[in-house]
């Protein structure tokens, strides 16, 4: 199966339907009164968490997801019918992010975790809801609201515990393979691992953790060389580091391969390099690995480093110290690029409308819902317009224009139509 991690998608949720402005009309009830019906809900789009699924190549050639419109109200008080909701199923681990805001809208970590991403519109009002003692026949009814509109980064980021590091051909997959179940391709040459292989590990007293086998490191991945960033942000989620070193020194330096990719891990935004870490010193059956062992503890005294022959197992002492770094060490914050003292999870509502100022005393309004209202009113009805511009004073359009420099005697525009801003009638 291909490995796809990374996708963006335009979501259009779904229009409320439209009030309905209607009477009744019966033989001998010449007074019936109103009787519009309530325009449906529009559709959301919601992702969903499933276990079942490990990449996002469902959505590469997905460019857009539309939801239906809510239907329109119907005479008798009928309600409109409400549209059904978009479910997008998504591994878990992945992060929904607005294209434009670039703040996370939703991070799905759980199975059957639901996040609405777009909501749909509210249906209208029929007009039987404004009937009163002073108008008992109202010629109108509410337009339904506009279904929220985003393009969005959907990003798969690896819900691992524990996760592996390091260079190319250092052992990594072969670490897997005898610890889990997991049968990742094993070949003596670099970049083996071309995506990210999960595992799960079970020890013996009946413990378990998700271990990570992750793309190699090369120098320069912070800046996206190699696989550079395809391999960094799968670490977000790791609670522990486990840094598998080749000690042989046939073809590298144990102690400059160390310092690279600690180095790396620095470089890239998220402090990956506060993860805990342990160091695995593999390949200790080679000829001057005892050596190079001695020379690296000498270069890095601090370090916890376990000597290790991966391909002939004997690994318990190794994966009961990663199990219990993994238990005392909390989950990490996911940062956001922006900045890194600040996790934004909840995605703030966009304005209904944009007020631009044109200079010389003139503004412009630009919003989808208020044009559409707009093409409901009868401008030779001046009850009509009163109305329009009630519903603009609730939508806080003149508060708004205020508070942007708008003066009274300024001119707004909305669409083809304008007026002249007077504080106390808009």
């Amino acid at each position: 199966m291909q490995f796809i991690d990374r996708v963006t998608l335009k979501l259009k949720a779904g229009n409320g339907g439209d009030g309905l402005v209607a009477f009744r009309r019966e033989k001998y009830v010449p007074l019936g009164g109103p009787s519009g019906g309530d325009g449906g809900r529009g559709g959301s789009i919601i992702f969903v968490g499933d276990s079942h699924k490990s990449t996002l190549l469902d959505l590469r050639y997905t460019k857009e997801v539309r939801a239906q419109d809510g239907g329109a109200g119907k005479n008798n008080k009928m309600h409109g019918a409400s549209a059904d909701d978009v479910y997008i199923k998504v591994p878990l681990g992945t992060m929904v992010r607005d294209l434009d805001s670039t703040e996370v809208i939703a991070d799905i970590t759980a199975d059957g975790q639901e996040a609405v991403i777009c909501k749909g519109g509210k249906g209208g009002l029929g007009n039987v809801h404004f009937a009163n003692s002073i108008n008992n026949a109202p010629d109108y009814a509410k337009l339904g609201q506009t279904g929220e509109y985003r393009e969005v980064l959907v990003e798969l980021k690896l819900l691992a515990d524990a996760g592996l590091i390091g260079f190319p051909s250092v052992g990594k997959s072969t670490f897997l393979s005898v610890v889990s179940s997991a049968r990742p391709e094993i070949a003596d040459y670099p970049f083996t691992t071309l995506r990210p292989q999960l595992g799960m590990v079970r020890l013996k007293d009946g413990a378990s953790f998700v271990l990570a086998d992750l793309p190699g490191l090369i120098q320069g991945a912070s800046e996206g060389k190699g696989l550079g960033h395809t391999f960094l942000k799968h670490i977000e989620r790791c609670r522990v580091l486990v840094h598998i070193i080749d000690m042989s020194g046939e073809y590298r330096d144990p102690v400059d391969d160390y310092r690279i990719i600690r180095e790396e891990l620095k470089r890239y935004p998220g402090h990956l390099e506060k993860r805990p870490e342990i160091v695995l010193a593999n390949k200790m059956d080679m000829e001057g690995a005892k050596e190079q062992l001695e020379r690296f503890k000498e270069a890095y005294p601090d370090l916890e480093v376990y000597p290790i022959i991966a391909f002939m197992g004997d690994l318990d002492k190794v994966l009961y110290r990663i199990a219990e770094v993994i238990k005392t060490t909390p989950a990490f914050a996911l940062y956001d690029e922006r900045n890194t003292d600040k996790v934004v999870y909840k995605f703030e509502e966009k304005s209904e409308f944009e007020v631009f100022n044109e200079g010389n005393g003139n503004w412009r309004i630009e919003s989808e819902r208020i044009e559409r209202m707009l093409s409901h009113v009868d401008m030779d009805d001046e009850i009509s317009i009163l109305k329009f511009a009630r519903a603009l004073r609730k939508m806080k359009v003149d508060e708004t224009l205020e508070r942007k420099g708008c003066k009274p005697g300024d001119h707004v525009y909305i669409a083809d139509f304008g007026f002249i801003f007077k504080e106390e009638e808009l």
